[in-house]
């Protein structure tokens, strides 16, 4: 497997949405070939590259970097593979870079989180570039295997499922601008096109969401025509979980103490009102038909 990072490295991170505070720093810190941390890129590159496209292979854990920087590298090497592979299913260029660049939208947040540069969840890229997920507009969609308590539930409810079928997992990237019914629309209906068409040898005729935003509690705090209501109201209600820590980091930006959560927006004030009155946040699992 012949490993190795952009000869025009520069344009290939601008092309990765890399922000261009960033594009310095990433430079200096490439590995170089024969080192160890070199070694460290090419199994952490052919781990991915290995389990290209498959969405019930286990590229293993993930390797502490050696650098903040590290997991960019890893993805701008893997970046061609996984442009071969989509170009092998015929995905459109724009789809695939939009796909990609969410690296650069995960290191945006990394910035603005922490005030450093580095990779946000660096886990978290695997997906699209491991060929699992995809930027069909508003929303991303990830191939996976249903739970099988979720499965009986869509059968239960009379929607054919097979054990063969696939899921897609749906994903609301952030700095995209509000996720409006119509933005929605549009991506869920790009979404009923592209998986017949790119991968037609597995059904995928039902989407999950595995998120705080389908916790039917905050209902009580937005307006019926929210987005985030409007949203949520797409989905059969499957389970919940207690989820505090994941909601604050995705409303404020940061973990906070309850008491100095700002209520500067609808939302951070429906969170944080919610934590102060001894109240408990749910991560909730729902699904819906694509049929």
């Amino acid at each position: 497997m012949n490993i190795r990072l952009p000869h025009d490295y520069a344009d290939e991170l601008l092309r990765l949405a890399v922000p261009h505070e960033d594009v310095d720093g990433v430079l200096a810190s490439a590995p170089e070939p024969g080192t160890e941390a070199w070694e460290v890129l090419e199994r952490c590159v052919s781990a991915l590259v290995s389990t290209m496209g498959d969405p019930e292979a286990d590229p293993g854990p993930l390797l502490d970097p050696p650098h903040p920087y590290f997991y960019t590298h890893v993805y701008a090497a893997t970046a061609p593979f996984t442009r071969a592979y989509h170009r092998e299913r015929g995905v459109p260029a724009d789809v695939s870079w939009a796909t990609l660049a969410d690296l650069g939208r995960h290191m945006a947040i990394h910035r603005a989180r922490y005030g450093t540069g580095g990779v946000h969840a660096p886990w978290w890229h695997r997906l699209a570039y491991r060929g699992l997920l995809f930027d069909l507009g508003r929303l991303q969609f990830e191939r996976v295997r249903l739970r099988e308590r979720t499965a009986r539930a869509v059968r239960a409810a009379g929607v054919e499922f097979g054990q063969d079928d696939l899921a897609l997992s749906v994903h609301i990237p952030r700095f995209r601008g509000p996720f409006t019914p119509e933005a929605c629309d549009a991506a869920f209906e790009r979404a009923k096109a592209f998986f017949p068409e790119h991968f037609p040898e597995r059904r995928h005729d039902v989407a999950i969401c595995d998120s705080w935003l389908l916790d039917d509690q905050l209902a009580e705090y937005l307006t019926e025509e929210s987005n985030i209501v409007r949203f949520q109201r797409r989905f059969h209600q499957e389970f919940k979980r207690e989820e505090d820590g994941g909601v604050v980091e995705f409303v404020f930006g940061r973990t906070l103490p309850v008491d100095e959560m700002p209520r500067r927006t609808t939302l951070e004030r429906a969170v944080g009102d919610h934590l102060r009155a001894g109240r408990t946040w749910h991560g909730t699992v729902g699904w819906l038909s694509l049929k």
